[in-house]
């Protein structure tokens, strides 16, 4: 039994080495690409997105209730 599961562990290990760098590589690129178009433009630039973002949807005070 010991000898069947020792097989399956290598057999898994040699499948994650083997496919795994080339399955990450499109993820890969993608997040350079990303960290390129993020560095890319001013800090400047993405703290006023973030601004105009947060105040077109500010959720509205809401009045207190008077009993």
């Amino acid at each position: 039994m010991i000898r069947i599961v020792l097989w399956v562990l290598a057999a898994l290990y040699l499948l994650l080495v083997g496919l795994w760098p080339p399955a990450l590589a499109p993820v890969a690129l993608a997040l350079s690409g990303a960290t390129t178009l993020i560095a890319a433009v001013p800090g400047v630039v993405w703290v006023a997105a973030v601004v105009i973002a947060w105040l077109k949807r500010k959720p509205t005070p809401t009045p207190a209730k008077t009993a």
